[in-house]
């Protein structure tokens, strides 16, 4: 059964309530417990979880150690995958070194950038490279994923470069829309976006309050 994608995007979602509900000792779990804590409602969470065929005790639940295994499986987290991160600024710097991939089983391998400043520094324990490593590196250590965090104007190119190196899941930390062939997985992380949506609220806030 193919997930739809919104379905995809809360699977991890799920999978960390299950890891939380585990360390709790927690044997059964139920749909509207998983949907409560994902926000979403129970009956959700059940469709969501047909692709695994998963099936929950009338009054119990699901068994918590079996569906978060079934995710493990299905999110490819059983093993530590390679990653290659493009773009050594402030950005790629802080998530070079984020200890929070571990748990998703990915691990930052190749940190690249073009600028000559920036190459040989090292950066939590690696060393940044230029960007014509990039295809014999990807070969060696079979880089599937790739996340950017370049200016927006080298994203695209970047993206192509990935591509030419094997790499089919792309991570894009920047406002440019990727154009590249369909069977590319790109997730989209626009910051300045969300800081925008964000600060639209707070202004909207005070403008309603400043007339009470």
């Amino acid at each position: 059964m193919q997930l739809s994608r919104p379905s995809l995007e809360r699977l991890p979602v799920y999978y960390r309530i299950l890891k939380h509900a585990a360390e709790q000792e927690s044997s059964y779990i139920s749909s509207s417990e998983i949907g409560r804590k994902a926000g979403v409602p129970g009956a959700q969470v059940r469709k969501d979880l047909l692709c695994f065929k998963a099936k929950g005790r009338p009054s119990v639940g699901f068994h918590v150690l079996t569906l978060r295994k079934d995710l493990e499986r299905y999110l490819g987290l059983e093993h530590s995958r390679s990653v290659a991160l493009v773009g050594a600024g402030n950005l790629g710097k802080a998530l070079a070194q984020f200890p929070g991939f571990a748990q998703y089983g990915m691990k930052i391998t190749l940190l690249l950038d073009k600028d000559p400043q920036k190459i040989g520094s090292v950066i939590g324990g690696l060393e940044i490279k230029g960007m014509d490593v990039l295809p014999l590196i990807a070969k060696e250590k079979r880089l599937k994923i790739g996340i950017i965090t370049t200016p927006a104007s080298e994203a695209q190119l970047v993206a192509e470069q990935m591509v030419a190196a094997g790499i089919i899941s792309i991570w894009n930390f920047t406002p440019t829309r990727l154009s590249l062939p369909e069977d590319v997985f790109i997730r989209y992380e626009d910051l300045s976006a969300g800081l925008a949506l964000l600060s639209q609220k707070a202004a909207e806030f005070e403008r309603n309050h400043n007339h009470e």
